[in-house]
C-alpha cells in the first residue's frame, strides 16, 4: 500500500478543506475533555492542606502557562520554516497561532494574579517568572502588530518571523527562572525527572485540563488559519470558486 503523501497538504488550497474537517472534531473533543477535567479538578480533587480551596486555580493557570510557552515555540518554528523556505502556509500557520498563544498567556497572567493575591498578599510582583511571562505576552502582541503594520504580506512574514525567532529565547527563561533566581513563584509540581509533589487526583485533573487546552488550541488555530488563507489567497481562482459555490 502506498504511503500517504502528507506533503500535499503544504499547499493552502489543499490544507484549507482539511482544516475545516478537523477543527470541529478537535473543538467538540476539547469541550468534552474539559468537562471531565473540571469535574475531577473541582469535585474529586482534595482540598490542599496549605492553600485550601484557592489552589484549584492551578487547573486553569498551569495548562494555560504551559500552552503559552509551547505555542510560542511552535509559532517560532513555523515562522522560521516560512522564512527559510518561503513556504506560504508556514507563515500563515505562525500568524494563526499568535492570537491563541496571546490568549493563553493572558489567562496565565490573570489566573496567576488571582492565585497570587491570597498566597502573596498582592495581585502582582515583579517576580522573574511573572515578568518573563509578561514579556511573552508583549512578544505575541508585537508579532501580530508588526505583521498588521506592513502592507506587503511577504515582507510582513519576514519581519514578524524575526521577532518570533529572537523572542524564543524568552521561553527557557520563563521555565528555568525559578531555578536561576530566588523568586516568590513556587517550583514545578510536575517534572520529568522527579515524582509529582501533588496528590494523584490533582495531577490527573491538571493533565486532563492540559489536554483540553491543547485540543482547544488546535481547533482555534485550524479555524483561524482558514480565515488567514482566505484573506491571503482571496485573488486565487480556487477561492473565487468557493465564493461562487457557497
Amino acid at each position: 500500500m502506498s504511503s500517504i503523501r502528507w506533503y500535499k497538504y503544504s499547499s493552502p488550497q489543499t490544507f484549507y478543506p482539511l482544516a475545516g474537517r478537523l477543527a470541529p472534531w478537535f473543538g467538540v473533543t476539547a469541550a468534552l475533555v474539559a468537562l471531565y477535567g473540571l469535574y475531577i479538578s473541582f469535585f474529586l480533587a482534595p482540598t490542599d492542606f496549605q492553600q485550601g480551596e484557592a489552589y484549584r486555580i492551578i487547573f486553569i493557570h498551569v495548562p494555560a502557562a504551559w500552552l503559552s510557552m509551547f505555542l510560542y515555540l511552535i509559532m517560532a518554528a513555523w515562522a522560521a520554516i516560512g522564512l527559510a523556505w518561503h513556504t506560504r502556509l508556514s507563515s500563515m500557520m505562525a500568524l494563526a497561532i499568535a492570537p491563541t498563544g496571546a490568549v493563553m498567556t493572558f489567562i496565565a497572567l490573570w489566573t496567576g494574579a488571582l492565585w497570587g493575591k491570597p498566597m502573596w498578599g498582592a495581585w502582582w510582583v515583579w517576580d522573574a517568572r511573572l515578568t518573563s511571562e509578561l514579556i511573552l505576552l508583549f512578544l505575541y502582541l508585537g508579532f501580530m502588530f508588526l505583521h498588521a503594520a506592513i502592507d506587503d504580506p511577504r515582507r510582513a512574514d519576514r519581519a514578524a518571523a524575526v521577532i518570533a525567532i529572537v523572542g524564543a529565547i524568552n521561553v527557557p527563561i520563563i521555565y528555568f527562572s525559578v531555578k536561576w533566581w530566588n523568586t516568590l513563584h513556587q517550583g514545578a509540581s510536575v517534572s520529568l525527572t522527579k515524582s509529582p509533589t501533588m496528590a494523584s487526583t490533582m495531577l490527573w485533573g491538571m493533565l486532563i485540563m492540559s489536554v483540553a487546552f491543547w485540543l482547544y488550541s488546535i481547533a482555534a488555530v485550524l479555524t483561524r488559519v482558514r480565515s488567514v488563507i482566505l484573506e491571503r489567497e482571496r485573488n486565487a481562482d480556487w477561492v473565487r470558486q468557493l465564493g461562487e459555490n457557497a
